[in-house]
């Protein structure tokens, strides 16, 4: 990675600026917002490259109780544009998730993630929780845990 990218605190509204044209290219700006963007216990993370922002990742509590042990966090929205990925930017905005949910002392992350990012998630010790399933405005998914 280089050495120009930095990792800091945005607002839910700062992650929409990569979450829109990644994560719901073609569909209006509002169906980038998560339930829960705005609560104080949610983080969101900004990727910068000098002073431009090329990837997001949210971090929230929100306890999927039917496979997974309480207390955990759950990873939303990760996503790097389309002219940095490949260059370790999303890895890190993970690494920094899993140092803060640690420093939280909770022990799982999970994550719904889309079928073209499993093999991504699986590189970093994510497993597949499931079978299969869609998500209407954001395509196939599946459940991935990781124990910290």
């Amino acid at each position: 990675m280089s050495s120009k990218i930095h990792i800091k605190k945005i607002s839910s509204t700062e992650a929409y600026d990569i979450r829109h044209p990644v994560l719901r290219p073609g569909l209006p700006v509002e169906s980038c917002r998560f339930e829960g963007d705005d609560l104080t216990s949610t983080i969101h993370l900004g990727a910068y490259d000098s002073k431009v922002l090329v990837g997001v990742l949210t971090l929230m509590p929100n306890p999927n109780y039917s496979v997974m042990e309480y207390p955990n966090m759950q990873l939303r929205g990760m996503g790097v544009s389309a002219h940095h990925q490949h260059k370790g930017i999303g890895r890190n905005l993970v690494f920094e998730a899993e140092r803060i949910t640690k420093h939280s002392n909770i022990s799982l992350m999970w994550m719904n993630a889309r079928i073209l990012a499993v093999p991504f998630y699986e590189k970093m010790g994510y497993k597949k929780q499931g079978n299969i399933f869609h998500i209407p405005t954001a395509g196939d998914h599946f459940l991935m845990s990781k124990k910290l």
